[in-house]
Formats: structure tokens, sequence, C-alpha cells
């Protein structure tokens, strides 16, 4: 069994960790941090855990971590960097859902976080956590930069155009939607019911951090420079990410051989779904489903192909491929405890 610890188990990512790993069947879980928590049973905060999480909160000084064979930090940003080099030192692997590990240029990231970085000698260590283009890389990784919700959209939207040289890498345009969930659990004025309900607005529109995460990862699978113009919005429901990508395309192809091009890609990738050409994939269903679901459009059959990417933030966009990560590391299936069903209606 591996000894699972989670730092930060009371936020959304924590708790849908927690929803997962309590019914894989290779996982024990031996520890949940919280300081302002500690002794609350898990059950007491989150009642859909009760009969399956046994565990009460403990604050970081009253457990040792190092015990652990792997530990997941559901927690904001630099809380990672300053505990995993002891956590790695001691053999205990690291999947980190935050930015701490994110962006290799460190002067992109404190630029980008307005944090200095505590633990710059891991950066290099550290292998991005999307599983459809880093797989072997993760196999054998003991610490995991998990990437963020709306770039796992963006990246696994464009990387099979920019592989494929066929479309303009400096003209890329991803227009986002996610649920109120993806600001986490906290009391903030913008995301009460009051105000986020019958509500639709952009945010991060000058600039977001997701953005240069994302750039850099792309330019990997481009030989031209990417530009990116990423526009997020904040839309009224709980959970649900969806993403509209647009690129020009810059060769002749038709559209039976892009959705080749597509499925070719992700054949293989259980956790992504390639719609039939011409699809509407919705936000509903993938809920609670570590599946995103894509599809291609092309519009009067012009020299602008649209991707449609829907997937849950909170799963696929977080703890789900976290476990994915983790199922990598270990050995283990891929799918192990991740092959739920989505949530309709």
């Amino acid at each position: 069994m591996i000894k699972v610890g989670i730092v930060g188990g009371t936020g959304y990512t924590g708790v849908e960790l927690l929803r997962l790993l309590a019914v894989h069947p290779q996982v024990q879980l031996t520890a949940i941090t919280s300081r302002k928590e500690d002794g609350l049973p898990v059950a007491d905060m989150y009642p859909s855990l009760r009969g399956h999480v046994n565990l009460a909160f403990s604050a970081p000084d009253k457990v040792d971590l190092t015990q652990c064979d792997v530990v997941f930090f559901a927690t904001p940003h630099g809380v990672a960097m300053a505990q995993a080099p002891v956590l790695l030192k001691a053999g205990v692997k690291v999947i980190d859902l935050a930015a701490d590990f994110r962006i290799k240029d460190l002067a992109v990231f404190e630029k980008t976080y307005k944090i200095p970085h505590t633990a710059p000698q891991l950066i290099d260590e550290a292998v991005y956590g999307l599983p459809e283009l880093n797989r072997d890389d993760i196999k054998g990784a003991n610490l995991i930069a998990n990437p963020g919700c709306y770039p796992t959209t963006m990246q696994l939207g464009f990387v099979p155009l920019l592989k494929a040289g066929l479309v303009d890498a400096g003209n890329l345009i991803a227009d986002c939607k996610s649920g109120v969930s993806g600001a986490g659990r906290k009391a903030e004025i913008g995301i009460l019911f009051s105000e986020s309900s019958d509500n639709f607005k952009a945010y991060g529109v000058s600039g977001h951090r997701h953005t240069p995460e994302t750039v850099a990862q792309l330019q990997r699978f481009s030989k031209d420079k990417v530009n990116l113009i990423f526009t997020p919005h904040l839309v009224p429901m709980i959970r649900g990410m969806h993403s509209t990508l647009y690129a020009r395309l810059t060769k002749e192809i038709s559209n039976e051989e892009l959705q080749k091009l597509f499925e070719d890609a992700y054949q293989d990738q259980p956790f992504v779904d390639v719609m039939p050409w011409g699809s509407h994939p919705e936000t509903r269903s993938t809920r609670g489903a570590n599946v995103l679901r894509l599809a291609l459009h092309r519009p009067d059959n012009g020299n602008t192909v649209i991707v449609l990417v829907a997937q849950d933030n909170l799963v696929k966009g977080a703890s789900g491929q976290a476990v994915q990560c983790m199922n990598l590391m270990f050995g283990l299936e891929e799918g192990t405890g991740l092959n739920n069903i989505a949530l309709l209606p």
C-alpha cells in the first residue's frame, strides 16, 4: 500500500484528493494536515467522506510526513517549496498542486507569483505532471509540478496542431471559462453566491499567471516562437471548465485529416476523449470525472481551426491529474482509482 500524506486538506483540491484516494485500492491515507483545524475529524468538515475517511486533521508539527511514500501539497503557492527539500531527502515523493515548480525560469516565476523561490535547486528536478505529454518522465520522477487547470486544456488542445506545424504559433487565442471552485475555498467578495450567481465576467485580461506556464510548455512543441492571448472568465457554476481555442492554419489540410491528427495523438490516452468532428463538449459531461473532452470545428472551411475543450477543473484540472501522476510514479495502472463516470444530471 502507498502511504499518502496531504498537506492542506481543507481546500477544494484537498477534499477532491480525499474523495479519490479514499477509494483507491492501493492507497493508505496516513496524514492530513491543517494548522487551523488540528484535531477536527475530516468527516465533520466534509460529511460526504463519512464512513470513508476516519482521520482527523493534524497540525503540521504533530505529524512526521517523512514516514509517507508520497505527499501531496494542496496548498497556496510557496508552501511546497519550503517543505519539499526535507521530504525528498528522506526519500518521499512530492506532488505539488500549486505553481512552485511549474515554471523553470526562476525570474519569470518570481515576477509572476510575486514571491521569492526558496528551493531553486529543485526546479530542474521537477517534472511537469501532464501525463499525456510527459508520461515517461513522470514514471521516474520524485517531484511533480501538477499543471494548472487552464493550462491543461490549452496544451492538450493546441499541442497536436503545433507538433504537426500546421498553425501560426505566434497567433494562438484561448477564450476560457471556469467554475467558481477554481478560485479556492475562501471568503472573498467576488466569489460569494450573491456576487457570482447570475453573472459572467472576464478577469486577468492584461496578464494571467497561467500564461507563462502555458507558453513555456507549448514552446516545447513548436520550432516557431509561441505567442498566446489567454482570457479567463468566471461563470456561475461550482465546477467545470470550458476552453475555446483558436489557431490559424498555415498549411492545406482537410477536415478529415485534422480529425485524424487528434485521434492519432490521443488514441492511447485513457483520459482524453476526442469527440466526432463538429461536436460540442459540455462541462457537465466531465463533472466529477478525470476526463477531458475535445472537439474540432472549422468555420466555413476557412483557415481557422477551433478546438473546444471541456474538463472538471478540480479533477482532470487538478486532483485527478495528480492521482494519475501518482499511479505512474508507483508503477500502477494509470487509471487506478480514476475510472469513475461523470455525474449527469
